[in-house]
């Protein structure tokens, strides 16, 4: 189910569970197209990465981002995300099954504010990245 505007939203809706593509092909063209080159093989090469003392390639912060934002928005397509904190307990792995959640936590009809409680788990269950989003809907239709 999408929403258009924040007559839409309920208190509690859990957004559409999300699995981004986590493969070394997509976080090694996102490190690459960010300018970070391949990182000395942090973001594309799973033996380099385990030399730095990582447990393996890893999906980049900033890309995991994009994945939140993303699910958000095909929530929320007239939706502007204003702000995203999060914080990062844990690398999540490139090549894992990540998965990533979100729930309406707060609505201020008047202004159209949506926050948003955020995780992504990586495929032990455990809490790698968490933490909110701002969103801004429309407060009337058209």
């Amino acid at each position: 189910m999408t929403v258009q505007t924040i007559a839409d939203v309920e208190f509690g809706t859990e957004l559409e569970a999300f699995r981004p593509d986590t493969s070394l092909a997509v976080t090694s063209e996102f490190a690459d197209a960010v300018g970070w080159g391949d990182g000395g093989g942090r973001f594309s090469d799973h033996a380099l990465a385990r030399e730095q003392g990582l447990p393996g390639a890893l999906v980049p912060g900033l890309l995991t981002l994009g994945f939140l934002t993303n699910m958000i928005h095909r929530w929320a397509p007239t939706g502007r995300v204003v702000s995203v904190d999060t914080v990062f307990r844990a690398p999540l792995l490139a090549d894992s099954q990540v998965e990533l959640s979100a729930v309406v936590t707060d609505i201020d009809e008047d202004t159209g504010a949506v926050e948003i409680d955020l995780s992504a788990k990586n495929e032990k269950g455990e809490t790698g990245v968490f933490g909110t989003a701002t969103l801004m809907l429309p407060v009337a239709a058209g």
